[in-house]
């Protein structure tokens, strides 16, 4: 006699976690972009409103491939691979890094 394997709502509340994230780094970007604008344009400020735009895309990418993991209709959901995870990882910080350059 085998069981399937009943995730229940794991899944789907990791899918909006990932989800929430994401618009968190969408909404971070834009205030970053805000913040360097605010007094005008500068070199620096325009660099780190790319930095941070090329920061969410990354994690936007890393963000799409884990959803779509965890859609699949495996029995058992593959854990999120060492380098996706830490891309995730080292955009998290270089943003919070840009964040802390464009307030100083």
């Amino acid at each position: 006699m085998t069981t399937e394997r009943d995730p229940g709502l794991q899944p789907e509340r990791t899918r909006l976690a990932w989800r929430r994230t994401t618009l968190s780094y969408a909404v971070a970007s834009v205030l970053a972009l805000r913040a360097a604008l605010r007094g005008g344009a500068s070199a620096t400020g325009i660099v780190a409103c790319a930095l941070c735009g090329a920061l969410w895309v990354g994690f936007l990418l890393v963000a799409h491939h884990r959803i779509r993991a965890l859609a699949s209709p495996a029995e058992r959901t593959p854990a999120l691979a060492p380098r996706h995870a830490l891309a995730a990882v080292l955009c998290t910080v270089a943003m919070a890094v840009c964040a802390a350059a464009l307030v100083v």
